[in-house]
């Protein structure tokens, strides 16, 4: 028989699934667009979108680019997974971003990207985002629109609510989602109470490199740390992380972790941390993870091994730590524009709970504790609630501002937006989104300065909004126009995997690289002109400098490779235009293509399994003698006597 609490929580759950599914179908003919709508949104050919938009790409592990407002993808850049079209995680290159201490991981699932900000703003200069399955954050550098920097998480599983930033980008954070041992060792599971902990990483970011190095973590109770938002103005040195599963259950959560009627969110003074650590609070833990860094010098990455972490425990440092309860199962945190207000958004509750910075202050400063957990003080409810927006809506996810002091919120299960009043607390619009909305983003919407033009809505479902693809439908992003009192649907569009979360930025805001410098090239195997291009070979092992330019290869012809051999090809692309790539392929090779940008090197390894002559060829359209551009490489048997050459043209080089 179920226990009074656990059916209180199964019929929780039902009746909202119940009401949602009434309220879906009650707004099914709302939303229609406007008359105007398709000319707020077209963007002319040879004419730019006034806004970056990069969404998460999810159980794609990549990040997708799009404009704002025409919607149109302008790229995928890969993060976690390999991508053959840009041979990334294929080239030898890019190979060790994807080094973890469990080995080579070429996946993860990708949730929340983040731009680096510069006094609570957006700045253009970076944008990092998680992996969430093998605990890892990541950076991508704007001048290049390409993966950098890829650092993996300790004492973590599932590194979910990350990694947002710190008003400066001081710190990115990472909040583990799933409580495990610590340290990690064979355990029975139903130990979990025991043995499993949560760990929150906060990793500090060089302010002028960007280069990431993980800074301390704090050990707290196994709960579920699900998502996270710093302070800002007058909250800045507080990062506030959700919690759900305060039960510290092991088994059946949707209903063992629905039990309390509130579970907490987590404010962390990450500058009393810096004071503890100072002072030796520390605590060095034996930890291995991998830190790998991208050079444009050198255009290759390299992996590096660390072995510690500094780790601090609320009981040995009070004022690190509080616990703000929160109607239960919180997703979303989110911090308005001034630092005061913090939204908690509980997922099982038709209001919305809006904590107070200052009130939070007051009752730290007057001890006014319901009990302690851990060490950790949990603050009165009542003490630090600065409003609540009463029945807004069903399922309550995320949040975010524009720059009039209005909030918006997604509601997953009721799918609509909602409009409220930041202070007042009233709901002032609704629009319906189709369907099952998950994150929403407003350009800025995070920041001190929200850029309040557009909102996008990132939607889990698709359901009758485009044709059919198989069993597997696309997700889809929609764009509203939230400029006036209502807001207007505008458009939407399918999106690159599952995006759970989005961020927005001005164009103006990024300044993109448009070539490497061939004089800076710093890669060991870059040949930087064709007098340079030349074949060695070192045992078994066959290293080809190659240079490409409009239209050639050098060298075209190679001779002399053995079966069995391991042939290096460094492709160095001479071009100094912008816009120029050239590709790289040959045939029988078993991971990719090279896409090779201008003045950079690339190396993809080639291991020839049989005899004969291959061709290699440019597979990036280059100019109108493209299909010119190949070169063919002969393979003799493995005792064969022949010569190692290679040539270009008549002339051998």
């Amino acid at each position: 028989m179920l226990s009074k609490n656990l059916f209180q929580a199964v019929m929780t759950v039902t009746l909202l699934s119940l009401v949602a599914c009434g309220q879906q179908t009650s707004m099914s003919g709302a939303g229609v667009l406007g008359s105007d709508a398709a000319s707020a949104v077209y963007v002319a050919p040879g004419e730019y979108d006034e806004f970056y938009a990069f969404f998460s790409g999810g159980f794609s592990g990549q990040l997708a680019v799009y404009g704002l407002p025409s919607g149109r993808l302008f790229k995928v850049i890969p993060v976690f997974a390999v991508d053959a079209e840009k041979g990334y995680g294929f080239n030898e290159e890019t190979k060790p971003l994807l080094n973890t201490s469990f080995g080579f991981i070429p996946w993860d699932d990708a949730h929340h990207p983040e731009l680096s900000q510069t006094n609570g703003e957006t700045d253009g200069r970076w944008i990092f985002i998680n992996g969430n399955n093998t605990p890892r954050v990541a950076r991508v550098d704007l001048s290049t629109f390409e993966t950098v920097e890829i650092i993996e998480i300790p004492n973590s599983g599932g590194n979910h609510s990350s990694p947002f930033t710190t008003e400066n980008t001081e710190y990115v954070v990472a909040g583990t989602r799933f409580g495990v041992p610590y340290p990690q060792q064979d355990v029975a599971i139903d130990s979990y109470a025991e043995n499993f902990k949560g760990m929150l990483t906060f990793i500090k970011v060089d302010p002028e490199t960007g280069e990431m190095s993980i800074a301390f973590q704090v050990l707290l109770p196994a709960f579920d740390y699900d998502l996270a938002h710093s302070g800002k103005g007058k909250s800045h040195g507080w990062t506030f992380f959700t919690s759900y599963n305060t039960e510290q259950q092991s088994t059946l959560l949707e209903v063992n972790a629905s039990k309390n009627d509130k579970d907490f969110i987590a404010a962390v003074n990450w500058k009393e941390a810096e004071r503890y650590l100072a002072e030796g609070k520390g605590h060095d833990m034996p930890s291995e993870y991998m830190h790998n860094i991208y050079s444009d010098r050198t255009h290759m990455a390299t992996s590096h091994t660390r072995n510690s972490v500094k780790v601090l425990i609320p009981s040995e440092c009070p004022g690190l730590v509080y616990f703000l309860p929160t109607p239960k199962s919180p997703h979303g945190v989110d911090v308005d524009p001034t630092g005061e207000y913090i939204v908690g958004n509980g997922k099982l509750s038709a209001d919305l709970t809006v904590h107070s910075f200052t009130r939070m202050q007051e009752a730290i400063e007057a001890s006014a504790f319901e009990t302690e957990i851990e060490g950790i003080p949990v603050l009165k409810y009542e003490d630090v609630v600065g409003g609540v927006v009463e029945k807004a809506g069903l399922g309550p996810l995320h949040t975010e501002f524009d720059a009039k002091g209005n909030a918006y919120t997604t509601f997953f299960i009721s799918s609509e937006v909602v409009k409220w009043k930041v202070g007042s607390w009233e709901v002032i619009d609704r629009a319906p989104t189709y369907y099952s909305v998950g994150h929403l983003m407003i350009p800025g919407g995070d920041s001190r300065n929200p850029e309040g033009k557009y909102l996008v809505a990132l939607n889990k479902i698709t359901k009758d909004r485009y044709l059919p693809t198989g069993p597997e439908l696309c997700q889809s992003a929609q764009l509203f126009d939230i400029s006036g009192e209502k807001m207007k649907l505008l458009s939407d569009f399918p999106t690159v995997g599952e995006p759970h979360y989005g961020q927005g930025i001005s164009a103006s805001r990024i300044n993109s690289r448009k070539i490497f410098l061939i004089e800076e090239n710093e890669h060991p195997y870059a040949a930087k002109g064709e007098k340079d291009a030349r074949v060695e070979r070192d045992g078994d092992i066959v290293h080809v400098y190659m240079t490409t330019i409009r239209s050639h290869f050098a060298p075209d012809n190679i001779e002399g490779i053995k079966v069995g051999d391991k042939v290096y090809f460094h492709v160095t692309n001479l071009e100094q235009d912008f816009d120029v790539p050239h590709g790289f392929a040959v045939m029988g090779a078993t991971n990719a293509e090279l896409l090779i940008m201008p003045g950079q090197t690339e190396t993809l390894l080639w291991e020839p399994k049989k005899e004969g002559v291959f061709p290699f060829y440019c597979t990036d359209f280059c100019s109108a003698l493209h299909q010119e551009m190949q070169g063919y490489v002969r393979v003799s048997s493995r005792s064969s006597n022949i010569a190692l050459k290679w040539g270009l043209g008549d002339l051998p080089m």
